[in-house]
């Protein structure tokens, strides 16, 4: 299924995609997505949908973030070898994690702010992943799978100086208003047989800088969520964005950062596109 919400901001409707791409409104059957709907509801949209049983939207408008605002949203950093290299680090013996504040999730064609005193607003395709099941402890990688609710595309938008070159942990640089749009779908797990086989691109005014493949991960999906659970409870409904290919402006010299006026467009396979305007 794939999964999205409808309408302005803080009055989104949930909605599922019928096959001819219809949002189908999900009122009826929960008051939103979020962590208790993808523990529990899932199975009740999807015979809903199936049954034909939920009334379409004619005018859905704007897309909002796929989900109601997560518990938490973590974050695995130097995840692609190729970026990794581009920014001069050594690839990483395990997942570098850092958080990311969860009100800066937004809608996948909301635009992106840059903050008050930035010169370094950078892009990041990313794949998200968000949790359906609890996780603490698990015993092996092999265990994580069935614990995944579904997939996102997420722009971990960032800003380098204030991530990099002023003291503390990355947390600051990633954390700013409008930091992280999400969407335009979750995409529930069952459609994603191989999440390590996703071509991921982006673009920035029509130029494409971001052209990777999931299957460049230093660590898989599987082995970044039964690694955080060793040092955290992943609860449901939380979001982990698990990296970003080459191509950030970061790693290529020269590269002017983000503008305002900017576009940037973003997509990853089978999970939809994203286009904002950076403001």
């Amino acid at each position: 299924m794939k999964l999205l919400r409808v309408g302005p901001e803080g009055a989104e409707r949930p909605a599922v995609l019928a096959d001819d791409g219809t949002p189908l409104d999900l009122s009826g059957v929960t008051d939103d997505i979020d962590g208790r709907f993808l523990a529990e509801g899932l199975g009740r949209a999807g015979s809903a949908r199936d049954a034909g049983d939920l009334p379409s939207i004619a005018e859905p408008g704007r897309i909002g973030a796929p989900l109601a605002r997560p518990g938490k949203v973590v974050c695995i950093g130097l995840n692609y070898r190729d970026h990794a290299e581009e920014t001069g680090a050594e690839p990483p013996s395990e997942p570098v994690v850092f958080m990311k504040a969860s009100n800066t999730v937004v809608g996948p064609d909301d635009g992106v702010l840059i903050p008050r005193g930035s010169v370094k607003t950078d892009y990041e395709v990313e794949l998200a992943v968000v949790l359906g099941g609890r996780a603490s402890y698990l015993n092996s990688p092999a265990e994580a799978r069935e614990l995944i609710a579904g997939y996102a595309i997420s722009n971990d938008v960032s800003e380098r100086e204030f991530q990099l070159e002023r003291g503390g942990t990355w947390d600051k640089g990633k954390s700013c208003e409008t930091f992280n749009p999400l969407g335009p779908y979750l995409v529930t797990a069952d459609e994603i047989p191989d999440p390590q086989d996703l071509a991921l691109r982006l673009w920035v005014n029509g130029e494409l800088r971001q052209d990777g493949t999931t299957k460049n991960m230093i660590f898989s999906v599987d082995h970044v969520i039964w690694y955080l659970s060793q040092f955290m409870v992943l609860d449901p409904g939380d979001v982990i964005n698990t990296g970003t290919p080459a191509g950030v402006a970061l790693g290529r010299p020269g590269e002017p950062y983000l503008r305002p006026g900017d576009i940037v467009e973003v997509e990853i396979e089978g999970l939809g596109g994203q286009r904002q305007v950076v403001a």
